[in-house]
């Protein structure tokens, strides 16, 4: 299991680095805990500083078997929430247990069954590091005030102000301003490729997680098909 590190010590492995989002596509065919694992020690064979994992038990699973760190999440569909990543705080205690080194957070102003507060409270009390997932600029500054020591750009483009097609390229302005008010930022969401990845460092990330692009078979292999179907 990946062994509790420093702020300075995570702080340092990760800048620079790639995070990969070993996420399959729900209910998949490749939705399955030994794959999603062989997906982690892929990305960490290729250089990988990090992994994103979603749910306690593949998080433990993958926790397990990693040098490097995992960033855990839980996803929940609520009736009465827009809010999906890490909506509890038993969901952040159960995260912590299973090895996450850090626990990313919906931390958008949206309505949500849990503060914010009280989210990254369990996790700080819980000896993890904490990660603030957000879609505005706004979000990223208060998050960081609060004490978040990771600030994604996460939902920028999935939530009612800032919806935006899935073609449009990563939240440039967002990472820039963020970066430039001192936040340590992880630019994520609609990263395609090698030379977009690059651009989010040039734009400030310190780090740059990549998701669908490397882990989500269907999606790369249709963004082929399609690519082929418009030739004449």
């Amino acid at each position: 299991m990946f062994q509790t590190r420093t702020l300075t010590q995570v702080k340092a492995q990760l800048n620079g680095g790639l995070i990969a989002s070993c996420q399959p596509v729900p209910v998949g065919p490749m939705d399955k805990d030994e794959i999603v694992l062989a997906m982690a020690l892929a990305c960490q064979a290729g250089g990988a500083a990090a992994v994103r994992i979603e749910g306690v038990r593949r998080v433990q699973l993958v926790a397990d078997a990693l040098r490097i760190p995992v960033i855990g999440i839980v996803k929940r569909d609520l009736p009465d929430s827009l809010v999906r990543i890490t909506p509890f705080t038993d969901d952040v205690i159960a995260l912590a247990k299973a090895g996450a080194c850090i626990i990313a957070v919906d931390a958008t102003t949206r309505r949500r069954p849990t503060p914010v507060q009280d989210l990254l409270s369990a996790i700080t009390s819980n000896n993890a590091l904490a990660m603030a997932d957000c879609a505005t600029v706004g979000e990223g500054l208060t998050a960081h005030n609060l004490g978040f020591e990771f600030i994604g750009s996460t939902l920028s483009g999935y939530t009612a102000d800032t919806a935006c097609s899935e073609d449009v390229p990563a939240a440039a302005d967002m990472v820039t301003a963020l970066s430039a008010a001192g936040c340590w930022v992880i630019a994520e969401g609609r990263i395609r490729s090698a030379a977009d990845a690059a651009a989010a460092r040039r734009w400030g990330a310190n780090a740059v997680t990549v998701g669908s692009a490397l882990t989500r078979l269907e999606w790369m292999v249709n963004s082929y098909v399609t690519s082929m179907g418009m030739v004449e």
